[in-house]
């Protein structure tokens, strides 16, 4: 039987919360399936998809919250559950209510292979009806795909170039019927006089004989490898590795195989790989039973010393191919590569080892991978016998400190640099049913929750590579968001949030300088006539800062968000990291930066005349229009613009960080103009909510004829990953007006 592509364009509700260039949202979706195996439904005419995935391959998600309530009841929490995570991992991305719909966009996503199923409070799981793919072995999933030239093996070929997907049935032990997946080459022959060369392709625990083509697109794989020469012609059995009796169902699958094809019974042209537990079945046939398959692939099998008995002559003499795959240290099987590398090397067993793929863990984008490295070697002589490009040598186990003995998050360095962090509770959720770490690790510096894994009276998570940044996270444990306390670091607006810093150049903007070297954050108080008390506000002064110098310094006013105050640009901000890198980089002007509190009714009378004043009394600041400067963040940007509006002149320097102008009427554009010397904008990406917003902006003032630049997108969503990244490339703008642009 012919496999069927399945492929749409996907429209709706979604797609109209995006500005015009990314309401085109065209995605080609999921695995060749098999029509009489797999029960696939056309989303009707009506229903909006729930999924939508842009050209630059931001995944947005809608789901009706009256869909909800009408399958499973009022819920309090609904995430989509996929593999978005660090190194392919699964992930929950929380959608929030809003208005008749439960939303959430992800994105930058890499190309590639992505599966997911949505969950609301933990246990209760709906699967996307307007997504017509499905996965036999996961009824609740659905997935989609991603082109990309990283992914060009897992895209479909031109129709009628690749093989050919057929089931196939069998009985296994005591008359039970079993089902398989057969791929047969372009141009298979079932009258050929030389039979083909087969390979044996096993599936991993709670998975199904169709996963390597739902989930793997070995047929994708195979057809591309196929039509670039890069394999020899053969056929691929995929069979089901969860049988009772795993040596008897193979012999069975493959008795049915030689019925049904024109395949050979030649040791020498059988090949036997798997992932997961389908990987330490083939391990235990090639140490076993050597000379059954000429070729063996383990991805990611998780046998280690209890390989048994090795007869090393018995396995160097019929097996012509040994080749073993990890993940990184995510993969459960990193460990037990590792011990059975020792015992094969011990006993003098021929192997080859692809490395650690240091980007993917016990995952299909690596067993993917695997496919394709592994199958090219078959039935043929290679040259190159060594690992993967890029991949990672592998000399010593993943260990981490005893429980309950180190604080975490505890950071582990590879060979290759890349960083991974580890999450441990305390024993205060031993009873808990569900925990997951939140944290701004997604694509951008989105935020994803990752399960942890119970640890005794502990729960405990590993997940990586981070990119070098700073990290926010917090527990969430059974929907009830919770401090780390495991994690000694705090956040004066969001008790529950923790933080840490991964290291390495990347990060250098937001990483203390060397001590005594850089600046001084200090309190400002002052009486607030608008708020009626006292209030505080955070002081930087640059090194060397000089009280009586005789030029006063220019001033730099930075106002927080809503929910925030005064304390989140050192908090969260680093805003002292940053200024300090810069000042010491000589790509700063000495200046004064005050980051004042503007949570009140009235911004800019609080800012003239209650912050600034203060600041003037106790700093030696400037009050020359020209030397000042204004810019703020979501709440505080639009507090900025307030002043702008209000007070053109005022302050020379503009900058906002994710907020909208609003209407154009009563704006005094040639004071504006007249009077600013800079006015930058930023915005985060399509998943910073007030996008359009900024968009809006920049339209109002080209038809308005106000002078303003504008910095681009920032990728990243409304968070600190973007306002660190805008005050970064602001402040070394500030009193340079030569310089500006």
């Amino acid at each position: 039987m012919a496999s069927i592509s399945h492929q749409w364009r996907l429209r709706g509700r979604g797609a109209r919360r995006h500005v015009p260039r990314l309401v085109t949202t065209v995605t080609t979706i999921a695995a060749t399936l098999v029509a009489a195996i797999v029960v696939t439904a056309r989303p009707a005419a009506a229903e909006s998809p729930w999924l939508t995935v842009s050209a630059d391959r931001y995944a947005s998600f809608a789901v009706p919250a009256d869909y909800v309530e009408t399958n499973i009841g009022a819920v309090s929490q609904l995430v989509v559950e996929g593999n978005f995570g660090p190194s392919a991992s699964w992930a929950e991305l929380g959608l929030t209510r809003r208005g008749t719909a439960w939303t959430a966009v992800i994105g930058p996503l890499g190309p590639g292979s992505y599966y997911y199923q949505f969950t609301a409070d933990d246990t209760k799981v709906l699967k996307d009806p307007t997504n017509p793919t499905s996965v036999t072995s996961k009824p609740t999933w659905s997935t989609f795909f991603i082109p990309g030239d990283s992914a060009r093996m897992l895209a479909d070929v031109p129709a009628g170039q690749g093989g050919t997907i057929e089931p196939l049935t069998y009985k296994a032990g005591a008359g039970q019927e079993r089902s398989a997946l057969v791929w047969a080459p372009p141009g298979y022959d079932a009258r050929r006089g030389k039979p083909y060369p087969v390979l044996y392709l096993q599936n991993g625990e709670d998975g199904g004989y169709a996963d390597w083509v739902e989930l793997g697109r070995a047929k994708q794989i195979l057809d591309n490898l196929s039509i670039r020469g890069g394999m020899e012609p053969m056929v691929v059995v995929m069979g089901d590795s969860n049988a009772a009796d795993y040596r008897k169902d193979l012999t069975a699958l493959m008795q049915a195989a030689r019925r049904g094809y024109n395949i050979s019974r030649d040791p020498a042209r059988q090949a036997l790989a798997g992932l997961s537990t389908g990987a330490s079945q083939a391990l235990r046939t090639a140490l076993a039973h050597p000379g059954e398959f000429a070729y063996v692939g383990s991805f990611a099998g998780l046998l280690s010393g209890d390989a048994g008995h090795v007869d090393a002559k018995a396995i160097n003499r019929g097996i012509k191919l040994l080749r073993l795959y990890t993940g990184n240290v995510t993969d459960p099987a990193y460990n037990p590569t590792y011990r059975l590398m020792r015992v094969l090397d011990r006993a003098h067993v021929r192997y080859e080892f692809d490395g650690v793929n240091p980007d993917a863990g016990h995952t299909w984008k690596a067993w993917q991978e695997d496919l394709t490295d592994f199958v090219p070697r078959l039935f043929r002589s290679v040259r190159d016998h060594g690992p993967s490009r890029g991949h990672l040598r592998l000399d010593r186990e993943f260990k981490l400190p005893a429980t309950g003995t180190t604080p975490t998050p505890w950071l582990s360095k590879q060979s290759n640099g890349d960083i991974f962090v580890t999450f441990e509770t305390t024993t205060a959720f031993a009873a808990a049913q569900h925990v997951t770490v939140w944290g701004n690790w997604a694509p951008g510096g989105s935020w994803l929750r990752i399960p942890a894994s119970r640890r005794g009276d502990r729960w405990q998570v590993t997940l990586g590579p981070l990119k070098p940044w700073f990290y926010y996270h917090k527990l969430i444990v059974d929907r009830v968001s919770v401090k780390d306390t495991s994690n000694p670091t705090a956040v004066t607006t969001e008790p529950t949030w923790s933080t840490f810093l991964v290291p390495g150049k990347a990060a250098r903007p937001v990483t203390d300088v060397p001590g005594g070297r850089g600046g001084a954050v200090e309190k400002l108080t002052y009486d607030s006539t608008v708020a009626g008390q006292e209030r505080t506000a955070y002081v930087w002064t640059p090194p060397r800062y000089d009280p009586n110098r005789a030029k006063p310094y220019p001033v730099f006013y930075l106002q927080h968000g809503g929910g925030q105050n005064y304390t989140d640009w050192v908090e969260m901000g680093r805003a002292k990291q940053i200024l300090d890198n810069e000042y010491l980089d000589g790509d700063l002007e000495p200046m004064v930066v005050v980051m004042g509190n503007g949570n009140v009714s009235n911004f800019t009378t609080e800012l003239l005349d209650n912050i600034v004043p203060a600041a003037r009394a106790k700093y030696n600041i400037s009050d020359d229009p020209a030397q000042q400067a204004l810019a703020g963040l979501s709440m505080g940007g639009g507090q900025t613009y307030q002043v702008l509006r209000s007070h053109p002149g005022e302050f020379a320097y503009i900058g906002t960080f994710s907020a909208g102008f609003g209407s154009g009427t009563g704006v005094d554009v040639a004071a504006i103009n007249a009077g600013t010397k800079l006015l930058r904008v930023y915005t985060g990406d399509v998943t910073d909510f007030v996008y359009p917003s900024v968009l809006a902006t920049l339209a109002t003032f080209d038809s308005l004829g106000i002078r303003y630049e504008f910095a681009g997108v920032t990728t990243g969503p409304h968070g600190w990953d973007v306002w660190q990244k805008n005050l970064i490339d602001f402040a070394p703008r500030l009193f340079k007006a030569d310089k500006s642009n």
